[in-house]
C-alpha cells in the first residue's frame, strides 16, 4: 500500500511546538495549499491542511517556519478518530512530515526568525552539513 503526500503551500499562522509527557516534540501547522482553478471570481479557492511534525524535524523547523512562508511538505495522511466532550465520535485527518522544505524566507532575513542558539545564516548552514566536505568525492 502507499500512502504518501506532497504539497506545496504557505503557513497559515506560526507554528506551535509542544511536547508529550514522555518529552516527544511535537510542531503542529496549517499549510493553505491553492487548488489549481480559479472560480467565477477569477480567485485560486484553496486548502487548509494541517500538518505534524515530530521529533528532531519538529524542533529544527519550528526555529525557521513562520506564517505566510512557502513551504514544501511530504509525509503520509493520517486520519483520527477521537471522542469528543459531547460524546459524539470524530474523525480528523493530518499530514505526518516526514520532510520540510523552506522554498523562501522573510524578506527580512534568516537573522530574524526565531529566539535560541541557531539564529545565524552560518548556523543554519552547519545544522543541515552545508560545509560537510566529505560529500564533495562523487564517484564519478
Amino acid at each position: 500500500m502507499l500512502n504518501k503526500v506532497i504539497l506545496i503551500g504557505r503557513l497559515t499562522r506560526d507554528p506551535e511546538l509542544s511536547y508529550t509527557t514522555s518529552g516527544v516534540a511535537r510542531l503542529r501547522f496549517t499549510l493553505a495549499v491553492d487548488r489549481n482553478y480559479t472560480n467565477q471570481q477569477g480567485e485560486r479557492p484553496a486548502d487548509f491542511i494541517d500538518i505534524a511534525c515530530w521529533r528532531q524535524l519538529a524542533e529544527h523547523c519550528s526555529r525557521y517556519l513562520r506564517k505566510g512562508l512557502l513551504t514544501a511538505v511530504t509525509g503520509r495522511l493520517e486520519i483520527r478518530s477521537f471522542e469528543g466532550n459531547d460524546g459524539q465520535r470524530r474523525r480528523i485527518a493530518e499530514v505526518v512530515a516526514d520532510d520540510v522544505r523552506f522554498l523562501e524566507w522573510p524578506k527580512d532575513g534568516i537573522n530574524n526568525l526565531a529566539p535560541g542558539p541557531r539564529t545565524t545564516f552560518e548556523d543554519f548552514g552547519r545544522e543541515i552539513n552545508l560545509d560537510d566536505e566529505e560529500d564533495n568525492d562523487l564517484p564519478f
